[in-house]
């Protein structure tokens, strides 16, 4: 390949936050870009584990009781009152907040990261979600609701959706052997940031706690000057192959090749989101979300009402239960909900790495087929008092949430090229915050109308889970709809070439050919990096763990 380098690409010399500028030089090492995005990942997944905060902050003014407000204020004055502490319910929408901004920012900037690059995204994605955790501080030191909801829940959401879809199309590129495992190792982290993060804060909040304080506004300052570093570091590691690189050595199998399902030509953003593809995979990710995520907000509620006493080695109702019992079955419930947690993670690396050997749709399958069986046993295996199976059948379930999530992008990419990946999959994130309502909503106010019916506390759970199940069947009839994409829908050879232009998708000045080998000086880095990233999320495993280990006592 030959190349030259003009007077005006050299006076034009590229920002050090541009495309142009991270684009990779032969020998880098292409296993340097999935820590860098689990380092993004590690840090905003701690949305999932805000949970931590609502009861200090419930008592903020208080201290060792909630201070309540008059029964006659109104919800408007709640938010800027400074007399009386939070009700947890209010604190609770900054997790609403959190995946409603994240999918709109996906959606709307989506299209603005593939020609920006994962550089600048992760670099405004550490502003807007360390910055919100700052407003959130001061808005904890004032005492103003409000500027919790500003700082964390919209523009720390906007971070969030950023942080998100940043490394998605890298990945991608860098890994078109290996799609599925490298989408799976990203998004790995974001179901696992709740594991470190959380742990963390507990520890910071119980250092800051005085007579005078809870300690909260300490902790966010604390972390987000933490997460900074993180991100920051993540962001600068990004880097982009060359156009038309490929690794050392490999071509598309002919199995996969021939696989009408994977194409090899591009679809814009603005056509794809109107394919019939595009609404089919949609309502899969809809689904199987809602399915999945109304279970995970419900796991501790569910265990301790379904079992109850059986939990102890008794035959006791719920209602039937003391205090002290009570808070035996919690600290159960706790172990099992961080169980899910791990099997989440574990299933996003797991499920996602599989569909590189079975295929996206089949592996959306084997989601939906196991998800409807199991939705629909659960029950039965409650009513026989089978924990074990119970727990079990869960489990399963959870990383089946966490695998779909992992394996769409790559089901993108098949669909609809690897051009504008990462756009499109911020349009999708769209079913992702309607999944955080209907998911949450369907199992919380059918638990509450059976309870008003009179239906016991063991049984409530049972017709939730059978329409959960219906809820995955229609998913399987939308995954079976799935047709490769027609060809009035690609970009033509100029619409493509002009699209590039736009993202800076030129291949590397100095660079002769568009494979290589990784240079051998690179390991230290490699393992310094996956070291970083790998010792926290090790931590939190462990403590998590720990946790669990009282299921099994």
């Amino acid at each position: 390949m030959s190349s030259s380098i003009t007077a005006g690409a050299i006076s034009n010399s590229p920002g050090f936050l541009s495309k142009e500028r991270i684009i990779a030089a032969p020998g880098f090492n292409r296993w340097l870009v999935p820590p860098a995005a689990l380092a993004i990942h590690l840090c905003i997944g701690m949305a999932y584990g805000f949970s931590v905060f609502w009861l200090p902050l419930s008592q903020a003014i208080g201290i060792t009781a909630p201070l309540a407000c008059a029964p006659d204020m109104s919800f408007f004055a709640r938010l800027f009152s400074a007399e009386c502490d939070w009700q947890i319910s209010m604190l609770s929408w900054i997790y609403t907040l959190f995946f409603v901004f994240l999918g709109c920012s996906a959606a709307i900037w989506g299209g603005w990261l593939e020609h920006a690059g994962p550089r600048k995204a992760g670099v405004v994605s550490a502003l807007c979600w360390c910055g919100g955790l700052l407003i959130s501080a001061f808005g904890i030191y004032t005492h103003q609701l409000w500027l919790m909801w500003l700082g964390s829940g919209v523009i720390g959401g906007i971070g969030l959706g950023l942080g998100y879809i940043s490394p998605v199309s890298t990945l991608i590129k860098w890994f078109p052997d290996k799609r599925g495992m490298a989408t799976g190792m990203a998004i790995m982290g974001f179901g696992g940031g709740a594991m470190v993060g959380a742990p963390l804060a507990a520890a910071l909040m119980n250092h800051f706690a005085s007579p005078e304080g809870v300690g909260v506004w300490q902790s966010f300052v604390v972390m987000a000057a933490i997460y900074f570093v993180f991100m920051m570091g993540g962001a600068l590691a990004y880097r982009v192959p060359p156009t038309g690189w490929k690794p050392e050595g490999w071509t598309a199998p002919l199995n996969k090749a021939s696989n009408a399902m994977i194409t090899h030509r591009h679809v814009h953003v603005s056509v794809a989101w109107k394919t019939p593809q595009f609404v089919l995979i949609w309502l899969v990710l809809c689904l199987n979300v809602s399915a999945g995520i109304g279970i995970l907000g419900m796991a501790s509620p569910l265990l301790q009402e379904v079992f109850a006493g059986k939990l102890l080695g008794n035959d006791l109702s719920f209602s039937e239960l003391n205090s002290t019992q009570l808070a035996q079955i919690a600290a159960i419930a706790a172990g099992f909900t961080g169980l899910l947690s791990l099997f989440n993670i574990g299933g996003r690396f797991f499920w996602a790495s599989f569909s590189d050997y079975i295929g996206r749709k089949n592996t959306y399958f084997a989601f939906f087929a196991l998800g409807v069986a199991l939705y629909a046993l659960v029950p039965n295996m409650g009513h026989l008092g089978n924990v074990a199976l119970f727990v079990a059948a869960f489990c399963i379930i959870l990383s089946m949430y966490g695998g779909g999530f992992a394996t769409v992008p790559a089901y993108l990419a098949d669909l609809f090229g690897t051009q504008m990946v990462g756009a499109i999959h911020g349009r999708l994130l769209t079913a992702w915050a309607a999944a955080g309502v209907l998911g949450p909503v369907l199992i919380t106010y059918l638990r509450e109308y059976q309870l008003a019916l009179g239906v016991e506390r063991a049984a409530v759970y049972d017709i939730t889970l059978y329409i959960l199940a219906g809820l995955l069947v229609l998913g399987f009839i939308c995954n079976a709809l799935v047709r490769p994409v027609a060809d009035k829908y690609f970009m033509t050879d100029a619409q493509l070439a002009a699209e590039q232009a736009l993202s800076h998708d030129q291949g590397n000045g100095n660079a002769r050919v568009l494979e290589w080998h990784a240079a051998p000086g690179s390991l230290p880095l490699v393992a310094a990096a996956w070291l970083a990233v790998g010792v926290p999320l090790a931590w939190g495993i462990w403590v998590t763990l720990q946790k669990t280990a009282v299921l099994f006592n």
